[in-house]
C-alpha cells in the first residue's frame, strides 16, 4: 500500500512539473493588408520552415483556414468589427457562419481561438454594445455543435482600455467602458478564457522618450530599474508594467483570476525621419529578448513565474495600412518571403544580432537555379569535403537544415567557401554552379558569414544571467525533474 502510494505521488509530481515546464507561447499575426502577399498555401509553408506553432488572423478567410490544414499550426481566427451586428443580432447569422467558415475544416485546421471582434474601444464607430452579444452567440454556435470547450472565444483590447497604467499598481479600466466590460469579464471567467490584450512598448518609448528610455523598451540588461511607490516592485522593461497594470486593473474589479494573453507585440523596423527608434537592430532586439522572456516562464514583477501567451506582430509588412511610416513596417517578412531580420523562435538558441547593418555591404556567393542538380551536388560534395567547410549548420535539426533543398543547402556551403577564401570571383565558381549576390541570404536563425565578418553564435543583446540570481526555467525544470524521474521509471509509470 505504501509503495503504491508513493508511487502515485511521484508519478503526479512528475506529470505536474512536466506541465509546468514547458513555457508561454510565442505566436505570430498574419495580417494581410498588403499587395503583392504570397498565396496562402506558400504562408503556412514559410510558417512551418520558421517552427512558429501558434498564429492569429484577424478574419475567417476560407482560402487561409484551409492552407493550414493538417499542419498542426494552431489558428486563432477573428471576426471582424464589421460583422459584430450581424453577428449580436441574430442567433442564424452565427450558425450559419460556423457551418460555412470553420466546420468544414475543423478539425484537420486546428482552430484553438475565436476573437470576436478587436480593439473596439479604438473603432471610429461604436459597436461597444454589441460586442458581448456576439460572444454570447458564437459560445451558443459553438456549444450546438459540441465545440465550446474546445475552441475559446474572447475579445482584443488595446491599452486604451485603460484610463489609467502608470504606476502598473494603479492601473484601472475606463469608468466608460464599463456597461461592456463587466459582463464581458464575467463570460470569460465563466468560460475560462483569457483577458486578451495588444501592447506596444514601443508607442509608450516614441511617444515619450524622455521618460520611457529605449534600453526599457528592448528589454535590455543595461535598463535602470523602474520602482512601483505602491508596491515597491521594480520594473525592468515596459513590457512587464504594461502586463501588470491589465493584472492590477482586473483585481480592483475582483477578477484576478483571468488569465492574460497578449495578442499582439512587436516593433517597426523602419519608420519616418522622427522615428529613429524604428531599425532592423531594435526591432530584432525587442522581438528576441521578448520570446526568451516568454519561454522563460519569467512572469511579470506581479505575478512571477507566471506564463505569457504572446502574438508577435507582424508576419509581414503591410504596404496598404494608413498612417505613419511605420505603420507599414512592423513586418517580420517582405512579400517575396526574405526574412528582414532573423529571431529565434525556440527563445533558447542564439541569434547573430544585426549591428548597424553591416551584414547587407557586403557580398554572398549563392547557388544559381539555371544550373542542373548535378553540377550543384558536385559543386556541394567538393565545398563540404575538398573545400573545407563546415557545413555542420545544414545537417537535419540544424539553423540552416530547413528549407531541405539542393539549392539552399549548396547555397549555404558556396557561401562558406567564397567567404573563406577572399570573396573573390573565383571562389564562387563552382563550375558555372554559383553565383555572386549583393542581397543577404540569411533567414531566420540561419546565418550566412558575410565578407570581413565571422558568423557570431551569441546574441550580443540577450540579457546575461547575474551573479547569484535565479535559474533558467530550463535549469529549474532539470533541478526539480531528476530526483522524481528515475523513482517513475523504476515504478513502471513511463
Amino acid at each position: 500500500m505504501a509503495r503504491r502510494h508513493a508511487a502515485a505521488v511521484s508519478a503526479f509530481l512528475f506529470l505536474l512539473l512536466v506541465g509546468h515546464c514547458h513555457g508561454g507561447k510565442t505566436g505570430i499575426c498574419y495580417g494581410r493588408n498588403a499587395d503583392d502577399l504570397p498565396g496562402p498555401d506558400k504562408v503556412a509553408q514559410l510558417v512551418r520552415q520558421q517552427s512558429i506553432k501558434y498564429v492569429r488572423i484577424y478574419d475567417s478567410n476560407v482560402d487561409v483556414i484551409k492552407a493550414f490544414a493538417n499542419t498542426s499550426v494552431e489558428l486563432m481566427v477573428g471576426v471582424p468589427n464589421a460583422d459584430l451586428l450581424a453577428f449580436s443580432q441574430y442567433q442564424s447569422n452565427v450558425d450559419t457562419w460556423l457551418k460555412n467558415s470553420i466546420l468544414p475544416y475543423y478539425p484537420a485546421t486546428v482552430i484553438t481561438y475565436i476573437t470576436v471582434g478587436a480593439e473596439i474601444t479604438e473603432s471610429p464607430i461604436n459597436v461597444s454594445a454589441l460586442v458581448v452579444p456576439a460572444m454570447r452567440n458564437v459560445h451558443a454556435a459553438l456549444k450546438k455543435v459540441g465545440l465550446h470547450k474546445k475552441i475559446t472565444i474572447s475579445s482584443t483590447h488595446s491599452l486604451g482600455v485603460l484610463s489609467r497604467s502608470f504606476p502598473p499598481s494603479a492601473g484601472a479600466f475606463n469608468s466608460s467602458y464599463a456597461h461592456f466590460l463587466k459582463p464581458m469579464l464575467e463570460f470569460l471567467v465563466e468560460n475560462q478564457a483569457p483577458f486578451m490584450v495588444d501592447l506596444y512598448p514601443y508607442y509608450a518609448y516614441q511617444n515619450s522618450p524622455s521618460n520611457v528610455s529605449l534600453n526599457y523598451a528592448l528589454f535590455s540588461p543595461q535598463s535602470e530599474g523602474v520602482i512601483d511607490p505602491n508596491t515597491g516592485l521594480v520594473y525592468t522593461n515596459m513590457f512587464d508594467a504594461q502586463v501588470d497594470s491589465i493584472f492590477f486593473a482586473l483585481m480592483a474589479l475582483n477578477f484576478k483570476t483571468l488569465k492574460i494573453m497578449i495578442t499582439e507585440t512587436g516593433w517597426p523596423h523602419k519608420g519616418a525621419a522622427k522615428e529613429t527608434g524604428a531599425t532592423p537592430d531594435n526591432a530584432q532586439t525587442y522581438n528576441t529578448n521578448l520570446i526568451r522572456h516568454v519561454v522563460n516562464d519569467s512572469g511579470t514583477p506581479a505575478k512571477p513565474g507566471e506564463e505569457i501567451d504572446v502574438y508577435i506582430f507582424s508576419l509581414f509588412n503591410e504596404n496598404r495600412k494608413p498612417g505613419i511610416e511605420s505603420e507599414r513596417n512592423w513586418g517580420l517578412f517582405s512579400p517575396d518571403q526574405s526574412s528582414i531580420y532573423s529571431i529565434d523562435w525556440t527563445g533558447r538558441g542564439n541569434v547573430d544580432i544585426m549591428t548597424g547593418g553591416n551584414r547587407s555591404n557586403g557580398t554572398w556567393c549563392v547557388a544559381s537555379t539555371n544550373v542542373s542538380e548535378t553540377a550543384l551536388q558536385n559543386g556541394l560534395n567538393w565545398a563540404c569535403g575538398p573545400g573545407n567547410v563546415d557545413c555542420s549548420a545544414i545537417q537535419p535539426s540544424q539553423p540552416c537544415y530547413q528549407p531541405d533543398t539542393l539549392v539552399s543547402h549548396a547555397s549555404y556551403a558556396f557561401n562558406s567557401y567564397y567567404q573563406q577564401n577572399g570573396a573573390t570571383d573565383v571562389a564562387c565558381g563552382f563550375g558555372g554552379a554559383g553565383m555572386r549576390t549583393t542581397k543577404d541570404p540569411s533567414y531566420d536563425t540561419c546565418v550566412y558569414m558575410a565578407a570581413g565578418s565571422k558568423i557570431s553564435t551569441k546574441n550580443s543583446t540577450a540579457t546575461p544571467a547575474p551573479s547569484g540570481s535565479s535559474p533558467s526555467l530550463l535549469a529549474q525544470c532539470r533541478t526539480l525533474l531528476l530526483p522524481v524521474l528515475p523513482i517513475v521509471i523504476a515504478l513502471g509509470f513511463l
